[in-house]
């Protein structure tokens, strides 16, 4: 697994905790085990490496759960935001939603698929109803002029 120079930033939906990698690894990867599951929320954890050594957390401590005896996974305590899985190997797995430029870690390869969904392969094929913009305007609208969740950057606290 490759190690690639480049900065980047992310943090939780209420922005009370933030992080920044100054280096990542080449391992981006959906992770479909019934743990992941169970920590995200979803139907998988979509996760993408960076070396401990790279990682500061530069605003905030994200809380932690030891959901074995050798992986801890890290929210945000205020809005339960999942931000990591971190086992003994030297690398913190963030979860790449919580990256502000998601976009830029497509995953490669996927895992834990004895807890795949069986209908999975059949979301492609779904009705794509498109933005809500674009299904509901004022809905939308709604939201966005209530919205308390921080923005995909880093800000002055």
């Amino acid at each position: 697994m490759d190690r690639i120079d480049i900065t980047v930033t992310g943090g939780c939906q209420c922005g009370a905790v933030r992080y920044r990698a100054t280096a990542m690894l080449d391992n981006a990867h959906l992770c479909h085990c019934r743990m992941c599951q169970k920590a995200t929320g979803g139907l998988f954890a979509a996760l993408v490496a960076a070396p401990n050594d790279a990682l500061i957390w530069t605003r905030g401590t994200p809380a932690t759960f030891r959901s074995s005896a050798h992986v801890d996974r890290g929210f945000c305590a205020d809005c339960g935001t999942p931000l990591f899985y971190r086992g003994d190997s030297g690398r913190t797995n963030l979860t790449i939603g919580s990256l502000d430029a998601p976009a830029a870690f497509p995953p490669k390869t996927q895992m834990g698929n004895e807890s795949r969904m069986p209908w999975f392969a059949d979301l492609p094929g779904l009705t794509d109803e498109g933005a809500t913009e674009d299904q509901d305007p004022d809905w939308a609208a709604a939201i966005a002029a209530s919205s308390n969740q921080a923005p995909d950057r880093d800000y002055p606290p």
